[in-house]
């Protein structure tokens, strides 16, 4: 995948989202499509509450979309760009290999990505080896991802992410994906911070240690009060002057180190660099400083089968549940309910620096997208 083929195919559904937000047109697919494949978590994170869900409504556990319901929502939903696995603990999910297996079938997605909290080292090795086999076996070899969290560097880790013994398994679930990435070159392996209050003054010694690991790529997000987290009222988001100080060293990073990279990385770290600025500006502003396109380029469903614009919004912004639509995506995605909720976001009522949503409005503004492609040209000049 080179930048050209990238920009080629999403063009016309940029145009199509640009006209759905103003009702001009029906929204086509998203570009990206997480799905919350389960809120079981047994990380105790101090800056999201998830892991409490199943603890005050045990029977909400038993709720969750079956494997074959998945599917049924999958052919229905056909073609996405990104298909982004969340949670809770994608993997505590026994079936996580087959909704991979479903998701490449019926959404045939060009990434594929599941973050991790790295618990359980052996599960993780035993259930991505068996994914990438598959996706060998089938000649399907899109860049497919797995980010483990790194909060912090030893016992920092384990007390903010609540288990102790965690920075131990984190290392050692790096060193088992590492050897997976020789006999299956479409894997990558990243790690990803949550910058918060928590660790905002350590990000530096963070980023320094999570390099030296040898991934590929090291990213990070902004600590958010998200509806879907049960965290709105904490103070963990840092303010602007504190990210914008912690950003200038991942940016000088990442720019130092871009014609280095391969095209995929190089494509995800040039978006990174666009994406810091205006998540610098969110937090200062309060607005959407770049229209937002959540409802329209991305959307989420959560484990039970409600689709949501974003994450951050999640409950308080449904735009309805597929098992009342009889497992049908689209039906949801063009309901009356889905367009008052993209009629909301549209006229500025939220505004947040949620990474996934953010590099899908990049692609959909134009002068943001000319930083994207100058960043990315001017490697491939570096490196030739």
């Amino acid at each position: 995948m080179n930048f050209r083929e990238y920009i080629a195919e999403l063009l016309p559904k940029i145009f199509n989202y640009k006209l759905a937000r103003h009702n001009l047109l029906k929204p086509a697919n998203p570009i990206t499509f997480t799905f919350a494949v389960s809120y079981l978590c047994q990380s105790r994170c101090k800056t999201c509450k998830i892991w409490e869900l199943y603890r005050r409504e045990p029977w909400r556990k038993k709720d969750e979309l079956s494997t074959e319901e998945i599917e049924k929502i999958f052919k229905s939903l056909g073609h996405v760009y990104f298909f982004n696995v969340s949670g809770g603990e994608p993997f505590l999910r026994k079936d996580l290999s087959e909704i991979i297996s479903l998701a490449i079938e019926y959404l045939t997605p060009k990434i594929i990505h599941i973050p991790t909290n790295a618990l359980m080292p052996q599960v993780i090795e035993r259930e991505v080896e068996r994914m990438l086999t598959h996706m060998d076996h089938k000649n399907y070899r899109v860049p497919f991802s797995v980010k483990p969290s790194i909060d912090g560097i030893g016992r920092d880790h384990d007390r903010i992410r609540g288990v102790k013994g965690n920075f131990d398994k984190l290392l050692d679930t790096v060193e088992r994906l590492k050897a997976l990435q020789k006999p299956f070159p479409f894997f990558h392996l990243e790690l990803g911070t949550v910058i918060s209050r928590e660790n905002i003054d350590k990000i530096d010694e963070i980023a320094q240690f999570a390099h030296s690991l040898g991934v590929e790529s090291y990213r990070n997000e902004i600590a958010e009060q998200r509806s879907e987290f049960f965290n709105i009222g904490d103070p963990i988001t840092p303010n602007a002057k504190e990210y914008m100080e912690t950003i200038e060293i991942f940016a000088r990073q990442i720019s130092e180190n871009l014609n280095q990279k391969r095209q995929f990385t190089k494509i995800t770290e040039s978006l990174r660099l666009v994406y810091y600025d205006i998540a610098i500006r969110i937090l200062k502003e309060n607005r959407q400083v770049i229209p937002c396109y959540a409802g329209i380029s991305n959307v989420q469903m959560n484990p039970y089968g409600d689709i949501w614009p974003c994450c951050v919004l999640g409950y308080e912004q449904n735009m309805g549940n597929v098992r009342d639509y009889g497992y049908n995506f689209q039906k949801v995605f063009h309901s009356k309910k889905a367009a008052e909720v993209r009629g909301y976001i549209k006229n500025g009522n939220c505004a947040c620096p949620l990474a996934n949503q953010t590099y899908s409005n990049i692609l959909c503004h134009f002068s943001s997208m000319i930083e994207f492609g100058k960043t990315i040209l001017s490697s491939d000049k570096k490196k030739s």
